[in-house]
């Protein structure tokens, strides 16, 4: 086990009450992603800290989730106030991360800008293949104009996505390389694109390589897994780059940090990946430490 704190950028809360509000995906998620059934009866907020702390894990950003549009018996919103209190309640271990959803509008927009300016919120977050909308459209602009204005990263899915609902399927929109406009059109805007592109790491890698505010997380895919392309660009040119994830509970994250130590990273490269580049990247406490 590494001595570095390590900063998970991709959490999903699971308390009960979060979970009250959300679809029963326990089959899929036990079959297609391999997530143990018992973990979908929910934990504390207590419960989970007590897991990270096993895996080295000290500090959480917890997902607001907006996951599709409201009406859709797939589809649900985290309410923000729920991660707030978590946050509240444990100000050393969690941040908060706002959901995104487009359809929203303008309303959406002061929603977000309520959830940093008052929640203490320190990012947002989306989807973009659960409102079929790729990351360059339009309807994304106000979202990525406001986290400008108010000094925050966005960070979003790509690659592709998966079926979680038979009743619900959806296209794979979040290819990497539509983060190119983005980047181009938002030179101030921090973009983090989350779950490393697979299957096309190759283009995430390629935008983070081009543009100086793009970046990659290393979330929802086991780090045993991971494409040799990836593993080298840690490594090297992209060490600064890149920032660490589970997902959970996707990932489990003892069984992360453990996959990880077995990439035998440099001392110096694994303090970057684990925490100073979050750090950074989100201007927390000790950034640059």
């Amino acid at each position: 086990m590494t001595g570095i704190r390590a900063i998970d950028a991709v959490v999903n809360i699971w308390t009960p009450e979060a979970l009250a509000g959300r679809p029963d995906r326990t089959g899929f998620y036990t079959s297609k992603m391999r997530v143990k059934r018992e973990i979908f009866e929910g934990m504390s907020l207590k419960d989970m800290i007590a897991r990270m702390d096993a895996a080295g894990i000290e500090k959480a950003f917890l997902i607001a989730a907006k996951v599709g549009r409201l009406g859709h018996p797939a589809c649900y919103h985290v309410d923000y106030r729920l991660v707030a209190d978590a946050v509240q309640a444990h100000p050393d271990r969690f941040y908060g991360l706002a959901g995104l959803d487009p359809t929203e509008g303008m309303r959406g927009v002061r929603e977000l800008s309520r959830a940093v300016t008052e929640y203490g919120f320190i990012g947002a977050h989306f989807y973009p293949h659960w409102f079929e909308l790729l990351p360059d459209h339009a309807k994304w602009y106000p979202f990525y104009a406001k986290c400008v204005e108010l000094d925050v990263p966005v960070q979003l899915q790509v690659g592709q996505s998966m079926v979680y609902d038979p009743s619900y399927p959806l296209r794979s929109v979040g290819r990497p390389i539509t983060l190119d406009a983005v980047a181009c059109d938002f030179p101030e805007l921090k973009i983090i694109g989350i779950h490393v592109g697979i299957p096309w790491t190759e283009e995430m890698i390629a935008m983070a390589w081009k543009h100086a505010n793009v970046f990659i997380g290393s979330d929802a895919h086991s780090p045993r897994y991971w494409p040799d392309s990836f593993k080298h660009y840690i490594r090297s040119y992209g060490q600064d780059k890149v920032i660490f994830g589970t997902d959970f509970p996707v990932l489990d994250f003892g069984r992360t940090m453990a996959e990880i130590a077995e990439l035998n990273l440099p001392e110096a490269v694994l303090a970057k990946f684990l925490r100073t580049n979050a750090q950074r990247i989100y201007k927390l406490d000790g950034a640059g430490a």
